[in-house]
């Protein structure tokens, strides 16, 4: 379909229905209409596999399903035949229910490397936790940060570095200290600057690129030699990598670690996990000081628990990570193809590992732009491809596939053009997609 005659006025009406009662009007910034061309950020019905369907009744192949947290496809039958299967039993009690001891037992049996677990609802309360753990076992108050990671957690700690900074004391935000990913000398620099203050490194041990050789082995020895704490968050590397994250890939075990996103398959489920000498300070075999951990009504909910050990069942009988790797690689030689084909190739880019693939969307400088993103998007929508990423699932096909590759060839046709003329403006549509972390709205 041409661009000019995609119309979504059924999604523009929820749309404004949305803002008026839902601050943002999306319950996840990313999730957001500024992140899609003006009057075209389709409003979801449902899901089956890898397709969406939007409230207009257009089909979509989609990518980053959930924010990444989709991996095996909307609806998998192992993961919704688990959860049905609880449904009618209960799904939260006074006390724990079994499912807590098999779930926790089956998480420790996919990530080895750690020794004990506790789950909860999202990202965010994890990864948070982690941090008062790693205050707690060490005495200290920094918390570094990997600078070239783009999201930790909603909470203080971390949104007070961002541009979104308000209502967060300065006296938070400065206890919070950056360093850059895949340099170990200024890490060591920090590190030594604020002797025995940082109490951990807290980073994605995985991104768009691979760790340079002996990285993650370094921020091990350096973190043990300044007796701070090694987080890692795998909210997407976990699974994605390997059934058992990057560190079951890269060999490197840290001290915690926290899950999510994939562990649920769209169900609300995350796991922190570590050292049992560490994980314990929040139980209740100690004689110390205790910590608060993670204390959550709806953490254990048992259909949500019962999804994640359907997912890690499958990826392990069915070999999903090398399918998610297997997809990826053919997409992205496919997207690269078509983009040559066009002469876009040094501006539409593809990156990351094949199982988390992004594209980039560069100007006739080579910068990255969010105009020509917005006319890319645009282009892609009209194809019927709702691709924020192109990161796969499990459920895509090579007709899925070969459909998206024909709907990149078609929209960097036209960003060529745009190119040519000097100015994506009149491929727009309306003003530009923007940043989720910005000052102002």
């Amino acid at each position: 379909m041409a661009v000019d005659d995609f119309r979504l006025p059924k999604s523009r009406a929820a749309n404004e229905r949305l803002h008026a009662l839902i601050p943002g009007g999306a319950h996840t910034y990313a999730k957001g209409d500024d992140q899609y061309p003006e009057g075209l950020a389709p409003v979801i019905s449902h899901g089956r596999g890898a397709h969406v369907w939007d409230v207009d009744g257009n089909r979509y192949v989609e990518y980053g399903s959930g924010l990444r947290s989709v991996s095996l496809g909307h609806a998998h039958p192992r993961v919704v035949e688990a959860v049905r299967h609880e449904l009618d039993r209960g799904s939260n009690f006074v006390r724990p229910s079994v499912l807590e001891l098999e779930a926790a037992e089956r998480f420790l049996a996919t990530v080895p490397t750690a020794e004990m677990v506790k789950f909860a609802k999202n990202g965010s309360d994890v990864t948070t936790a982690a941090v008062r753990l790693a205050r707690a076992a060490t005495g200290r108050t920094l918390v570094a940060v990997c600078a070239d990671h783009p999201f930790f957690s909603v909470d203080d700690w971390f949104i007070g570095t961002t541009p979104m900074d308000a209502g967060i004391p300065a006296a938070i935000t400065d206890l919070t200290v950056a360093f850059p990913y895949g340099d170990l000398s200024a890490t060591e620099e920090l590190l030594t600057r604020h002797r025995d203050e940082i109490a951990c490194l807290i980073l994605e041990p995985a991104g768009h690129t691979e760790p340079p050789p002996g990285y993650l082995a370094g921020l091990r020895e350096l973190a043990d030699r300044h007796g701070c704490l090694l987080v890692f968050d795998e909210m997407i590397t976990g699974l994605r990598w390997s059934e058992a994250g990057a560190q079951g890939l890269y060999g490197v075990v840290p001290d915690l670690s926290t899950f999510g996103k994939a562990l649920g398959n769209g169900f609300a489920v995350s796991a922190l996990a570590g050292r049992r000498d560490l994980m314990e300070l929040g139980g209740l075999r100690g004689d110390g000081d205790r910590v608060f951990l993670l204390s959550t009504t709806h953490g254990a909910e048992t259909h949500a628990l019962a999804a994640a050990m359907a997912v890690q069942t499958t990826y392990v009988e069915e070999g999903i990570t090398a399918r998610l790797h297997a997809l990826g690689e053919q997409l992205a030689a496919g997207v690269r193809e078509a983009s040559a084909g066009m002469g876009t190739d040094k501006h539409v880019v593809v990156r990351g590992r094949a199982s988390n693939l992004v594209f980039a969307t560069l100007d006739a400088t080579g910068q990255p732009s969010q105009e020509y993103r917005t006319l890319f998007l645009r282009q892609l929508l009209a194809g019927g491809v709702l691709a924020p990423s192109f990161v796969v699932s499990s459920a895509l096909t090579e007709a899925d596939i070969a459909h998206t590759v024909d709907a990149v060839a078609a929209a960097c046709a036209v960003y060529r053009k745009a190119l040519d003329a000097g100015d994506p403006t009149p491929w727009l549509g309306g003003r530009p997609v923007k940043p989720v972390f910005r000052r102002r709205a």
